[in-house]
């Protein structure tokens, strides 16, 4: 207002009449108050300037961090790129029960298609990726767990930097958490450790808020049984071994993603940051030198996709950080020439920086699901299926943000270790981060709520995930065994020299007789589970039921599936390594003015949800980025 009635008095005062002038004047005005209310703008030439200290490539999950906390200094001007569309007004996205609907094949997912799956009977599988600001943060499961304390222990001695320890990381997971009161407000003691949390940070963190049937009856189990099986009161303590409750990101009954935690009005009236949706970048540029390395701070995108002919350059003064996630950022980088010069040179791009690890040592969790019939209908299907249900929860959820779409379709889950056969671990060695690391997570869920669902039938199931899958081909190893045993790996390379044709995603599930012997016990864990009496007499017969090893395998071949996890095309290592894409600063390896801050850089997988280790990573990063500058 302000501003306005300066430029008003100015205008006045010189008695200007001219209606071009007048035109041009209220153009500015109205610009200008745009960007005071704050805007996520459509295109690039609607910004109102084009000069950057730095461009972020991707406003997703780590993205949107990075942009929030380098636009804390006022003295740097920020520009984030999102390839695909606003989040804001999206109901699908902001009711959590309905985040099933947001993926596969929709028009808030890259959709994405991995190869024929060579273990698994030749399937193909969707490999979902937000394609919306957020990215996958807006579009996921929500589930919040961090992994062991272990994990990141494990990253600090692969990269040879202490400052990826689970101590030193304590500081981020308190900047970026803030632990939340659920949407139905009951007392959650002894649901969580208060010790274990942050309270003030960006990104609301909560447990369910809409009670099942069956948490009793889980939690009775976990009395029952004991064990393996033990109630962990908290699964984000470092110590995840157990079954407890799983929190989600979610706050007062609303998706909480890194877009509307981070890139909250107020953040973007900050006069510093401009956000522009709808722009995929196609290739970073070589914009010179420095300290004798090739310099990559040039952008090349354009302004819808597919859109070849309208590519258009930015540049960053200081640096161009990649946020394109676990298939962006070495799909980008592949394009630009930086990568192995024989994939490249094979579809038509000249090599610049030889960086052979780029799109290497993909890993990704999968999931054998194992269902038992119910005799109930208070199960998750009938929320779906009953138009009445449903229109009456959407409803409440739309007026008051209570009721049963609060929450996702997940209440608990467990973490477990498999035996030691003496004969597959002697072989391969563990590929866990250690003593107190999980090989398997089981999930359970009170019935199916996907896209499509059984046309009847109400079910239980327990999934066996796999949370540290063995494949992969570079030196990011467990131990010696994987060198000796030759472990065919994960890879991203490309189709061709399109920058809008998908690449050839191979992710190698169950690409080893380690990953299938953990499958096989973590399917013995979920069926030992089931037996306990508070759970068995709640369900009839199992749909399926293997028992012996070839049974067990025949099963993972068939039903086995996919997580959405993906990490590691772009992994960390220590600075002199000859392996890797980024040093433990996130810079890009060989090069100067490029750094990668997003879920690729991990060298292994955690052993939990991507999502709460990519927060951690974005808000480390960003702070690196800040010692440099």
């Amino acid at each position: 207002m302000v501003l306005y009635l300066i430029c008003f008095t100015w205008f006045t005062y010189t008695g200007m009449r001219c209606s071009l002038k007048m035109f041009s004047l209220w153009k500015f005005v109205a610009l200008s108050a745009q960007l005071c209310a704050g805007a996520i703008f459509e295109r690039v030439t609607d910004l109102p300037t084009m000069d950057f200290d730095f461009i972020i490539v991707g406003g997703g999950t780590a993205g949107n961090v990075v942009a929030n906390r380098l636009s804390e200094n006022p003295k740097h001007s920020i520009l984030v790129l999102e390839a695909g569309a606003s989040h804001k007004g999206i109901e699908d996205i902001q009711i959590p029960f309905y985040c099933s609907r947001l993926t596969p094949y929709t028009e808030w997912d890259w959709n994405y298609t991995t190869t024929p799956q060579v273990a698994l009977n030749g399937r193909t599988f969707p490999f979902q990726r937000g394609y919306v600001l957020g990215g996958s943060s807006s579009v996921n499961t929500m589930a919040y767990t961090r992994g062991s304390s272990e994990d990141y222990d494990r990253y600090a001695k692969v990269t040879l930097d202490q400052g990826w320890s689970w101590k030193n990381i304590q500081i981020y997971i308190r900047k970026f958490e803030r632990w939340t009161q659920p949407a139905d407000g009951h007392n959650t003691t002894g649901q969580f450790d208060p010790s274990a949390h942050g309270y003030d940070g960006a990104t609301a963190v909560s447990l369910p808020g809409y009670p099942l049937d069956t948490d009793h009856r889980v939690l009775e189990a976990t009395s029952q049984l004991g064990g393996e099986f033990s109630y962990n009161q908290d699964l984000n303590s470092g110590s995840p071994l157990g079954v407890g409750w799983c929190p989600s990101t979610i706050n007062k009954g609303e998706r909480d993603s890194s877009a509307t935690s981070y890139l909250t009005p107020e953040v973007l009236k900050r006069r510093n940051l401009q956000v522009v949706v709808n722009t995929q970048v196609t290739r970073i540029l070589q914009s010179g030198t420095a300290n004798c390395r090739r310099a990559f701070r040039t952008v090349e995108f354009t302004a819808s996709h597919g859109d070849a002919q309208g590519k258009k350059t930015l540049t960053a003064k200081k640096e161009v950080i990649l946020a394109a996630g676990s298939v962006g950022s070495p799909f980008i980088l592949l394009h630009s020439g930086i990568g192995d010069s024989r994939d490249l040179s094979r579809v038509g791009i000249k090599p610049i920086v030889y960086l052979p690890s780029v799109g290497r040592n993909l890993s990704d969790h999968m999931v054998a699901p194992n269902l038992w019939t119910v005799n109930t209908t208070d199960t998750l299907e009938t929320w779906v299926r009953d138009p009445v249900f449903a229109a009456n929860a959407l409803e409440t959820w739309r007026t008051t943000r209570t009721g049963p779409f609060v929450d996702i379709p997940i209440t608990q889950v467990g973490f477990v270790r498999v035996k030691d056969d003496g004969v597959v671990f002697k072989k391969y060695g563990d590929p866990s981060a250690g003593p107190n690391s999980p090989h398997v997570e089981l999930v359970i869920n009170n019935g199916i709520a996907g896209k499509t669902i059984p046309p009847a039938g109400n079910f239980f199931i327990i999934g066996a995930i796999i949370v540290t899958p063995s494949a992969r081909k570079t030196p990011l190893i467990f131990n010696e065994h994987f060198i000796h045993n030759n472990i065919s790996g994960g890879s991203l390379v490309l189709h061709s020299n399109d920058p809008f044709e998908h690449p050839i995603i191979n992710p190698a599930y169950a690409g080893s007789d380690l990953d299938m012997y953990i499958l096989r016990e973590g399917i013995r864990s979920a069926q030992r589970l089931a037996e306990a009496p508070a759970i068995r007499n709640y369900v009839g017969p199992a749909l399926f039921s293997p028992t012996t090893d070839a049974e067990l395998d025949e099963f993972i071949r068939s039903n086995g599936t996919n997580l959405h996890h993906p990490v590691g095309t772009a992994g960390m290592s220590a600075k002199d390594a000859n392996y890797g894409v980024v040093d433990p600063d996130l810079r890009v390896k060989g090069v100067a003015g490029l750094r990668i801050i997003d879920s690729s850089v991990f060298p292994f997988i955690p052993s939990g949800h991507t999502m709460a280790a990519t927060y951690i990573l974005g808000e480390r990063g960003a702070d690196l980025v800040k010692m440099a500058w």
